[in-house]
């Protein structure tokens, strides 16, 4: 029989933030009417770790989320074995309610640029989950249940680093293309489009990729450290 995993210094709260806003696609648990429904959708994490969901209402899951928004998601990472049991996989669940919301769109948009091809159908829309609690399971043997408020960012942190957001990504773009080439590992042009606590997504076309910090920071003095090192790290392995 398989052991359970174990490590001291696995942190199960750091790893369901760092999944979810690496996740590019999940699994959505609707109910129809008390029948359990579930469907592959593309989630995007906002800065405050909400879950964006760019949805049909030509859809059975939307319709189900319409006349009751309680669901849950789960998105899960590379198994460690041929087992997929030992794959990291989050979920987390609340209520989902569509939102009108300019910001929301575009920060979808940036994780997932071929779907403007149809964000602006009339029957598609922006949905927007907040967590509830939820549960971490880090592989065999290792789960650990998410509170809401471990799965909510500090909010002066927050606060700081989206007052920051646009500066930071305006000047990585324009000066350090050579340093974000560097850590996306292949030549680019690349271009930051998100930032925030936990890390920031690169952009190559519509090939996007998320890196995380090395634990959450608190202002933009702490986004630029994370990115000098990251950067000496990538030439250095380079």
């Amino acid at each position: 029989m398989a052991k359970p995993q174990t490590d001291p210094d696995w942190n199960p709260v750091w790893a369901a933030r760092c999944l979810l806003r690496a996740a590019r696609v999940g699994t959505l648990a609707t109910s129809d009417k008390g029948q359990p429904f579930a469907s592959l959708v593309t989630p995007a994490c906002t800065p405050d770790l909400a879950i964006l969901m760019l949805l049909s209402r030509l859809s059975p899951h939307t319709r189900h989320l319409m006349a009751d928004g309680r669901c849950s998601i789960l998105v899960s990472g590379t198994p460690q074995t041929i087992n997929p049991q030992t794959a990291p996989r989050a979920t987390v669940t609340g209520i989902a309610e569509p939102v009108e919301d300019p910001a929301a769109k575009a920060r979808f948009l940036a994780i997932h640029p071929y779907a403007s091809l149809y964000a602006d159908f009339g029957d598609f829309g922006i949905w927007r989950l907040q967590p509830a609690d939820g549960q971490m399971v880090g592989g065999f043997g290792r789960a650990h249940r998410l509170k809401k408020s471990e799965l909510t960012p500090d909010p002066e942190a927050l606060a700081a680093v989206e007052a920051a957001a646009g500066s930071i990504m305006d000047h990585c773009n324009a000066d350090h293309a050579d340093a974000l080439a560097a850590i996306a590992g292949s030549a680019g042009p690349w271009r930051m489009v998100t930032v925030d606590t936990d890390g920031f997504d690169l952009a190559h076309g519509e090939d996007v990729r998320r890196f995380a910090w090395s634990a959450p920071v608190a202002d933009a003095g702490g986004v630029r450290s994370e990115l000098v090192r990251m950067a000496k790290a990538a030439r250095t392995a380079g």
